[in-house]
């Protein structure tokens, strides 16, 4: 068997690990997302350009095939890259997304990207528990040593809720967006190996 085809084949494992794990809190819960999870109003949210301002590099319009071949189908997702939808307890109402991966495994590192795509649940401090629950889902399900992210600058509400999650600032690179024909710092963002803050209670 060709070294290819083993990594394929544990990356199918882990896949159906991580469908069977469902870390909560006390308010949310995290489940990796399947193809009955992509309505149209969870579309929506990809067309949202407040939300998708700060979301992605490229600003490339996400489709729901995108996020069904990168992250589901299995002749072409990314091997170590899993999307979990972010449930409200009280209603089973997902309320937003959090990405993990690519997996470095060689390095046991990865970024996680946080999207809390339903407004109607923003400013209630829920993105910090996910964020918490995110932690714990990489290092003590995907054995990840260390996280790492980067926010625009002008994206305080992100910046915030990361540190509340336990993140710290590393560094910036200056001038690194352009925004509106006008440049913008980029902060990056980390969180290490530690106690889980999910069993110490958020």
């Amino acid at each position: 068997m060709s070294i290819e085809s083993r990594n394929s084949i544990l990356n199918e494992i882990d896949f159906m690990k991580a469908e069977k794990f469902c870390p909560e809190s006390e308010r949310v819960y995290l489940r990796i997302l399947n193809y009955k999870d992509f309505t149209d109003e969870f579309m929506t949210w990809f067309d949202d350009k407040t939300l998708m301002q700060y979301f992605t590099d490229t600003q490339n319009k996400i489709t729901r095939d995108n996020i069904i071949n990168t992250f589901l189908n299995p002749n072409t997702r990314i091997q170590n890259c899993y999307l979990f939808g972010i449930f409200y307890k009280e209603n089973d109402e997902l309320i937003g997304t959090i990405k993990v991966g690519i997996i470095n495994k060689a390095h046991n590192i990865s970024d996680l990207v946080v999207l809390l795509g339903n407004k109607e649940y923003h400013g209630k401090g829920l993105a910090v528990e996910a964020i918490k629950l995110g932690n714990d889902l990489a290092i003590n399900f995907f054995n990840i040593r260390k996280l790492f992210g980067s926010i625009y600058e002008s994206n305080i509400a992100s910046l915030k809720a990361y540190i509340k999650a336990g993140w710290k600032i590393e560094g910036r690179l200056n001038d690194y967006y352009l925004v509106d024909g006008k440049t913008e710092d980029k902060i990056l963002v980390s969180y290490s190996e530690g106690k889980s803050m999910v069993r110490q209670g958020i």
